[in-house]
């Protein structure tokens, strides 16, 4: 139903207090989500459960309560609430690089909602792994780039920081956000506009997660050939990197 995950490296984490922003959000948005004190609860709970040495990568759930229908059957108040839970998850292997594909359609029903999408965008992942890629990218019907499957997707254009069009329906994505506010702030040009993967022929293409933050696109299966200005993407990784917080605060 809802879903978030962040990474968190020897204690210290980037963004947290944005992904329980996104997170009680959309709870609090779902029908059948508990109240604000029970989630702020969990909250607390899930962030004190995490390691402080150690690389993790934990993720909090909204799931339906598989007792959902013996409690309809006792009519009591807890009938069709959903459950809060905690994923306590070892971090997987994080990258620098990336290769991309183009998925064949777009299965998101809830685009801006991280959880009910997620089986779904994750086949959209194997298949672009039997391709030869890692990351899929979804298209608008006019064929214009919104998102990854598991990703934010932005481009260059000279010293400019492009994303899609605001009014693309995509994931809110944390580390998006992150990296926009530090390119504004530092002063650089951030630019929203509708593009087509062959447009993007020669542009340095990057791949944005909470897990992996930002990753070079160095192929495009089928697609156009991404380019790469030496030291940039390590500059704005260290500059995220300098970001991060304890998660105790």
């Amino acid at each position: 139903m809802v879903a978030d995950s962040w990474l968190v490296d020897d204690g210290r984490v980037l963004a947290l207090d944005v992904h329980r922003g996104r997170f009680t959000g959309s709870v609090a948005d779902a029908a059948t989500g508990p109240d604000a004190d029970e989630v702020a609860a969990f909250w607390a709970a899930a962030v004190a459960a995490v390691p402080r040495t150690g690389v993790w990568f934990p993720r909090v759930e909204l799931v339906a309560d598989e007792r959902a229908d013996e409690r309809a059957d006792e009519r009591t108040d807890d009938a069709g609430r959903g459950r809060l839970q905690l994923r306590l998850r070892p971090s997987p292997p994080r990258r620098r690089s990336v290769v991309l594909a183009t998925a064949d359609h777009d299965p998101r029903t809830h685009p801006t909602v991280k959880g009910p999408d997620l089986a779904a965008l994750g086949g959209l992942v194997a298949d672009a792994r039997a391709r030869g890629a890692d990351e899929a990218v979804l298209l608008s019907p006019e064929g214009h780039v919104v998102e990854g499957a598991w990703s934010s997707i932005v481009w260059w254009r000279g010293d400019a920081l492009c994303l899609p069009a605001d009014d693309l329906p995509r994931l809110p994505g944390v580390t998006l956000r992150t990296l926009t506010t530090l390119a504004a702030v530092l002063g650089v040009d951030v630019l929203h506009d509708r593009t087509r993967p062959d447009e993007l022929d020669g542009f340095e293409v990057w791949s944005l997660s909470a897990l992996h933050g930002l990753r070079i696109v160095t192929g495009w299966v089928e697609g156009p050939s991404p380019a790469e200005e030496p030291g940039r993407l390590a500059l704005w990784r260290g500059r995220l990197e300098r970001l991060r917080r304890p998660i105790d605060g």
